[in-house]
Formats: C-alpha cells, structure tokens, sequence
C-alpha cells in the first residue's frame, strides 16, 4: 500500500528509567495516535529520539511492530549518517513487510546538491523496493533540498521517491509535481497548505493534537467551516516556544509519568518553563487528560 495523504504524527519514543527503549509503549503510543485520528505515524523521526537510539533497539522495534494492526500506516525514520546502517535498517523494515521511510540527509557534514542526490542514488539502488518521504530540516541536517534537487530525483526514481516533509518551509508554496506528497511540519501551515494542494502535515505536536488537526483536515476536504484551526494553530505556537520534543515530553507526563523519561542530551522543560506553558495551554482549555487517549 503506498503512502497516502493525511494527518501524521511524528511519534514519541518512550523510554524506560534505565534510558533503554521501551519498545511496547512506543508502539502503543503510535498505535493510540491513529486510532485518535492521525492516518499514519513516522517512527524514529527527529521527535522519536531517532539520532539518539540505537541500531540493536531501531532493529528489535521493527521485528514486533510488524506485528501491528496498523503496520501499513507507519512510516521509519532511518535517522542515521551511515549510508550502510540506513540501508541495513531498510532492509530490515522490508524483511518485516514495512517498505515506507522518512529519511533526512546525513547532519554535521557540509554538502549541496549534487552530494544529496548522490546519497538517494545510492540507497535506492540498494534498497530499489522503497517508498521514500525526503526529510526537509535545515536546522537539523545542514542542508536544505531545493526544488531542482527533488524534481530530478522524482524524474529519475518515481516510485521510490513519493514525497517531502517540509519543515523548512521552502517547498510547500512552490514544488508542484504531480502525484507527488508535500507535508509542512507544522499544523500552523495545515490550512494554507491543503488550500495550495499539499497532502496534509507530518507533525511532532500531532502527538498532543491528532484530534483537532484531523478535524480541521477533514473539514477541508469535506467543504465545512473550520471551527478548529484557530485553536489548533495556537496550540502548536504555544509549544513552538520551546524545545518541541521536551514540550511534548512535560505535557504529557503530566497524564502518565512513563513519559517523564527522556534520552539525554534532551531533557524535560524546568519547573518555570512548565508553568507557563501549561498556563497558555489551559487558556485555550487544553489539558493532558482531556487530549491524551487512556
């Protein structure tokens, strides 16, 4: 089944005291965020900790949710600099009957262009059975895709190339290519974005706002008046003020302590920071154990 349109989260890692991953909670976590209205899930993306967790883990993970009812509507991160260990970790996701992966270019090294074409080449001549969303994060890789950059790898690998997410928002309102998927990273963009023919948002704030952001998608296309995006574009601004991983962390441990846990360097917002952004929040009437499904 190919990727399809729609709302997706970029999902929560959980993690045990010990740091391990806890691979059972962070499939129930992205099992739950579908059935509160997200189409689909990316697993290991830069909201999972993916950079962060280990090979042995990512591979142990992979191996039992292949076993999800929902396994068609997840996407991989590969989150890794290694040509080889993304491609390891492809095949693997192959092996267990998963062929879709969100992959960002190698972070810390200087490169263009030519370079990054090169890295898709490459993998998709050893893993050609793939459906790959490009990862867009110039804040976290060092680079940033260019319209001619995407335009020729679809040109050159249509079926394995089938989509962005944005989250450098140089794409969205320019890169039109036909049959091909344009996902802003963030819901403040949801709206405009449906309304220039992109395909829906991949978001880390989709893991406290499913709900309400299938809602405004599904308003859309179903012609009604939105009478959610207000809120859902002040919520997501609300937790744009920080660090969005810790922010999400914080809200949601609030709910259940499991997701206190957090792999350093990353961390839990302060106790000062956790009491204004749960002040906003709570103006807007959104509380944990209102938008977090038991």
């Amino acid at each position: 089944m190919a990727v399809k349109p729609g709302i997706y989260a970029a999902s929560m890692s959980c993690v045990d005291k010990d740091l391990s991953l806890d691979i059972n909670s962070t499939i129930s976590h992205a099992e739950r965020l579908i059935d509160q209205g997200c189409h689909g899930v990316a697993i290991f993306g830069s909201t999972g900790a993916g950079q962060l967790i280990s090979r042995n883990e990512k591979e142990k993970l992979i191996d039992k949710v292949c076993n999800s009812k929902f396994k068609e509507n997840f996407l991989i991160g590969t989150s890794n600099n290694s040509l080889k260990e993304t491609v390891e970790l492809m095949k693997r996701s192959l092996t267990n009957g998963m062929n879709k992966f969100l992959i960002m270019p190698p972070a810390y090294y200087k490169y263009g262009d030519e370079e990054v074409y090169n890295f898709f080449s490459n993998v998709i001549q050893r893993v050609p059975n793939c459906e790959i969303i490009l990862y867009n994060f110039e804040k976290l890789s060092g680079y940033k895709f260019s319209i001619q950059v995407i335009e020729k790898l679809v040109k050159n690998f249509p079926k394995q190339i089938v989509g962005v997410k944005d989250s450098t928002y140089n794409l969205y309102e320019d890169l039109k290519i036909p049959n091909f998927l344009v996902f802003p990273g963030s819901e403040t963009k949801l709206l405009k974005g449906l309304k220039l023919g992109c395909a829906g948002i991949i978001s880390a704030v989709c893991n406290v706002t499913a709900n309400l952001a299938r809602k405004v998608y599904d308003d859309f296309h179903n012609k009604k008046k939105q009478t959610h995006n207000e809120r859902l574009c002040a919520i997501r601004s609300i937790f744009d003020k920080n660090n969005l991983i810790s922010g999400i962390h914080t809200f949601m441990s609030l709910e259940d302590e499991k997701y206190k846990f957090i792999i350093p360097p990353l961390s839990l917002l302060n106790k000062d920071q956790e009491k204004k952004m749960m002040s906003e929040l709570k103006s807007l009437d959104f509380y944990p154990d209102k938008n977090i499904a038991a």
